[in-house]
């Protein structure tokens, strides 16, 4: 039997004055690929960022548990040693420190030892690999001056090496061209192979999707999921698109 991973239960969210989420629920099991799909606006990235405990999202009413434990009171940092992790869709640059220092305090942060620096630069020089990424890019600073593309693939490149128990891919393949999108599908079915993690795609665009294996998709709309299928409702989405759960 599948051993849940992550738990939301009628989770209402506001931004200010806006409500957001709206009584949303889902369950997510170890070793499960989640897709969430929807209009702009229907709360997909607020859902996200709720699950990290991004303090701009207000939780109103609900409980979201992770691993057994609730987490409705952890700071962000807390929930990142837990083993959950976010991608963004606009990665921010950090200048001062190399995108490998982050990687290795990040690992540092969240296994609580300190790692061997050999070892560290073995394991980061085969996941640039998979990531077609030039070794260079782990000496310079964290995103300033990378392509859209490249943060993009930075942001994979943390995701294996962090290896967090729960992934959160917020529009990964949002304005890559179809040759980043396949390398970052690459990265992500790496990922895929830990059975004892998750992930949840959140996602427009449906072509990072086209190598990966797919468990369930949910169709969120006005901060609610309206319809849950498996990897055969991305194909009803990309033919017909919302409009009829818009309606519903």
């Amino acid at each position: 039997m599948a051993e849940e991973l992550l738990r939301v239960d009628n989770l209402h969210v506001k931004v200010e004055e806006n409500e957001i989420l709206k009584g949303l629920s889902l369950a997510v099991n170890k070793g499960e690929t989640h897709v969430l799909m929807g209009p702009n606006g229907a709360g997909k990235s607020t859902l996200g960022n709720t699950l990290m405990g991004n303090p701009q999202y207000q939780v109103t009413e609900g409980t979201v548990t992770f691993n057994g434990k609730n987490i409705m009171d952890e700071p962000v940092n807390e929930r990142a040693k837990d083993g959950l992790f976010m991608s963004f869709q606009n990665p921010l640059e950090v200048p001062g420190i190399s995108l490998s220092n982050f990687i290795r305090s990040a690992l540092e942060q969240r296994t609580g030892k300190r790692i061997r620096l050999w070892d560290f630069r073995k394991e980061m020089k085969a996941a640039l690999a998979v990531l077609q990424m030039d070794p260079s890019y782990a000496d310079r600073d964290l995103n300033v001056g990378f392509s859209g593309g490249e943060k993009k693939k930075a942001e994979i490149l943390q995701l294996l090496m962090l290896k967090p128990t729960l992934a959160i891919l917020d529009e990964t393949d949002s304005g890559l061209d179809v040759d980043a999108v396949r390398t970052v599908s690459r990265g992500v079915e790496e990922y895929q192979k830990d059975k004892d993690s998750a992930l949840i795609i959140i996602t427009h665009s449906t072509g990072i999707l086209s190598s990966l294996h797919v468990d369930h998709t949910h169709i969120l709309v006005d901060g609610k999921i309206v319809a849950s299928g498996d990897a055969s409702l991305v194909d009803e989405i990309n033919r017909d698109g919302f409009a009829k759960y818009e309606q519903a």
